[in-house]
């Protein structure tokens, strides 16, 4: 190798050192900060202020936080890795297996091994023995349980324990209609953590009765159906309101007048408390208008959304007087459409038929703006020890790791 190809490859080795370094300082911040909960004020978690600020993906943040904790209870990695000895990657790992008792030990394994074949250590890692996990997964099967109840508040209150694989189903329908729903939205607009997930429950839930489960045509669909009951003074925008439930539970007003934006509608004519007539069950928004909305709008008009799971909202209610037209109709997000009903954002259409929201107090709605940059150089590495290089590269190719070694690894995680 020639002088200039070997210095290139120490700059690179010092540079993955530093950036060890630096990435074990920002760990170390990120345990105070949450700790001292800096996320409080417009987030619901550390992880998703980390995300937010750092451009990272929210499942990259998660294990940020998780690895900046565990971190503080392995002081031995946190060192190695603070000399920069000791990869990311390499620490992620260590951080899932390793114990205050067997830390030396792994830590030995870690710093001569590839972190390849660290991760396979840590994942052979079990507690129980093999009828002993079974023993525990049957109790584990009879505890499972899901139940729903309304509040005093008409709320649904969900509680429940789902086995792994039913839990890990559910969260993956969960984080996937989350990310459909907020995608590509400013992380400042979008409502905290445990919001957006109910948010995206709802959002399966519609998905999932839509595709059906076998044999739902007819009568048998309609069981399914979400059903809300008002009344033509509950509609219109000033008076009092009559009428307003939803299976059973008591509605605002506003909530009838934005479900019955874009809905099915059947009329009933009722007498002395009797029904004496019922209507044919129309759409409030036509097919031809819906695919004139979506070819126009193409998602949410609401600023810093453009989710693609939408409902069609009139700008002057048909209860109202209004026109069910493309001219009086835009599409928004659930979330969006909620808060133009409750009045918490307004917005007007303008000739050209291009939507302008506003704040309570007249402000215009606009994106978010840009982070600011900043640059900070990375901390230089001490000097190496003599045995092992600055950028905690392994010290032997993994077949050449000592036998005692890797069987003294593998004891301290059975």
């Amino acid at each position: 190798m020639s002088d200039d190809l070997f210095e290139l490859g120490e700059r690179i080795a010092e540079l993955a050192a530093r950036i060890n370094i630096a990435t074990c300082d920002m760990l170390t911040l990120v345990a105070d900060f949450d700790r001292r909960e800096g996320w409080a004020d417009n987030f619901t978690s550390c992880a998703e202020w980390l995300a937010w600020r750092t451009g990272r993906t929210l499942a990259a943040a998660r294990e940020n936080v998780r690895v900046a904790h565990a971190l503080e209870k392995l002081p031995l990695t946190a060192g190695a890795m603070k000399s920069g000895q000791l990869s990311y990657t390499k620490a992620r790992t260590m951080t899932r297996v390793a114990t205050p008792e067997t830390e030396a030990t792994l830590l030995e394994y870690a710093q001569s091994t590839s972190a390849a074949r660290l991760e396979w250590l840590a994942r052979g890692w079990k507690t129980l023995s093999r009828d002993g996990e079974l023993a525990a997964e049957e109790v584990r099967h009879r505890s499972r349980t899901f139940s729903v109840v309304i509040d005093a508040d008409g709320m649904y209150v969900v509680r429940g324990r789902l086995e792994p694989e039913v839990g890990a189903m559910l969260m993956r329908a969960i984080e996937a209609a989350s990310d459909a729903l907020y995608r590509g939205e400013d992380a400042e607009a979008r409502p905290r953590g445990r919001q957006r997930r109910a948010d995206a429950a709802g959002l399966v839930a519609e998905r999932a009765l839509a595709a059906g489960f076998g044999g739902g045509s007819g009568s048998r669909a309609e069981r399914y159906q979400v059903v809300v009951h008002t009344e033509t003074a509950t509609l219109c925008e000033r008076g009092e309101t009559g009428r307003s439930e939803l299976d059973g539970v008591r509605v605002s007003a506003e909530t009838s007048r934005r479900m019955a934006c874009d809905a099915a509608r059947v009329a009933m004519c009722h007498r002395d408390g009797e029904v004496v007539s019922v209507g044919r069950r129309t759409r409030t928004i036509p097919p031809h208008i819906r695919r004139a909305l979506e070819e126009r709008d193409r998602g949410c008009r609401h600023p810093g959304c453009a989710s693609r799971f939408t409902e069609a909202h009139h700008v002057k209610h048909w209860a109202d007087g209004g026109e069910t037209s493309l001219a009086n109709t835009v599409l928004l997000c659930r979330r969006h459409h909620r808060l133009v009903h409750e009045g918490k954002t307004h917005m007007a259409l303008d000739r050209d038929g291009k939507a302008a929201f506003f704040t309570r107090t007249g402000q215009v709605i606009g994106s978010a703006p840009p982070l600011p940059e900043q640059s900070r150089k990375l901390p230089q590495p001490p000097a190496p020890p003599p045995d092992r290089l600055s950028n905690g590269a392994p010290r032997f190719a993994d077949s050449a790791v000592p036998l005692s070694l890797e069987l003294e690894a593998l004891e301290a995680v059975a």
